[in-house]
């Protein structure tokens, strides 16, 4: 069976990009023929190892260019982008002859399903119901925003298939008779001795993030004793958070890491995660925590942490936006030893759900369905 992935490109080091660069190996290596089509890859290495047997191809539309730009100026060169992608994959799809093309869905959504090639057309969403209004935009933006969404739910119908990662967002999406559930899946690892006292937060530096929500909750914590908070990524907002740090008065106890390479021994020597995302999809760092047998703090955002998080069962979750309520969830974790050993436990039993092997078998199989 012949597969033709879209996404937007495969060189951020992020989760979506993960998740296809693991189950395209996966596809490849249980017979399936896997193409993954890019529309902003700009002759960028993909951020993942990917299976010699893919192939990739670049559309070279570039919506990425115009990030940034007024609002004035987007609205003019977008429809242009628009038709130029249209036309290319529609050509690309034609030649490749694919039985199923998978939309992440990028900008190819609103237009994907009337593209008559012959293939299934699959939809799978990597964020949650709500994603464009938690941008927290304000004027023209906002209402770009607000009808974006609109648009989302009357894309999704079209799909012969319409997939979310979890039971929260499916109830967001409605009663959608062509939608199914299925999560992501990390393997098991060597669980973390959860000696280190060692916080950490995993993930690109942005206002998703929200990592100086983390940084302000930490701050209130009287007594820290030799614990550390390490935030381990980069981006846009690495800068507001030194200073925040720094403004708090906190420098003592908390890193800003960088981006590690070896996540694993990231992992091995942290005994908590922390997660203050404003809105997220089905959080990557929560699942890899939990592989590792690490107890999870986090705000119950949507979407992920209701789904994966038994509140003091696996870690605890507290009300989105509340860092009062985060500060005293992190103190009490670091002071309770045993608390975290336990939790810890019951959290590596969790992760037996995210299997990878077991997930891929679901996408097989419907897959199989489809066609």
């Amino acid at each position: 069976m012949k597969l033709l992935y879209l996404i937007a490109g495969t060189y951020r080091a992020a989760g979506m990009e993960k998740v296809l660069a693991d189950k395209s190996d996966w596809l490849v290596r249980h017979g399936y023929d896997v193409v993954i089509a890019t529309t902003d890859q700009r002759g960028q290495e993909p951020a993942f190892p990917m299976n010699p047997a893919i192939r990739m191809v670049d559309l070279g539309i570039n919506y990425e260019a115009t990030n940034g730009a007024n609002f004035l100026k987007k609205a003019l060169l977008f429809p242009v982008k628009k038709w130029k992608h249209r036309r290319r994959l529609k050509k690309l799809l034609i030649q490749e002859k694919p039985d199923i093309t998978v939309s992440m869905f990028c900008n190819d959504a609103g237009f994907l399903p009337k593209i008559q090639d012959g293939s299934k057309k699959v939809l799978e969403v990597h964020f949650s119901r709500f994603k464009r209004l938690q941008y927290g935009r304000k004027g023209i933006w906002a209402l770009a925003d607000r009808y974006l969404s609109d648009q989302d739910l009357k894309h999704t119908q079209a799909f012969d298939c319409f997939v979310v990662l979890t039971e929260e967002d499916r109830g967001y999406w409605g009663n959608l008779p062509n939608m199914v559930v299925i999560p992501n899946g990390v393997p098991r690892k060597e669980p973390s001795p959860l000696t280190a006292h060692t916080v950490i937060a995993v993930g690109r530096f942005s206002f998703q993030k929200a990592l100086n929500r983390l940084v302000e909750a930490w701050g209130r914590i009287e007594d820290r004793g030799d614990w550390k908070l390490k935030l381990v990524g980069d981006g846009e907002c690495r800068e507001e958070l030194f200073t925040l740090i720094n403004d708090l008065g906190i420098c003592d106890s908390v890193e800003l890491t960088g981006i590690q390479k070896d996540m694993e021994a990231v992992y091995r020597h942290a005994s908590v995660l922390a997660l203050s995302s404003r809105y997220e999809g089905l959080p990557m760092v929560i699942l890899e925590a939990q592989a590792h047998g690490i107890p999870v703090v986090s705000f119950d955002c949507q979407c992920g942490p209701k789904d994966t998080i038994s509140d003091g069962v696996d870690g605890r979750l507290v009300p989105e936006g509340d860092i009062d309520a985060l500060a005293r969830a992190l103190d009490e974790t670091i002071h309770d030893p045993d608390g975290i050993r336990r939790m810890g436990a019951a959290a590596y039993e969790k992760s037996l759900r995210w299997d990878p092997e077991a997930i891929m078998q679901q996408w097989d199989r419907l897959f199989k369905e489809i066609v």
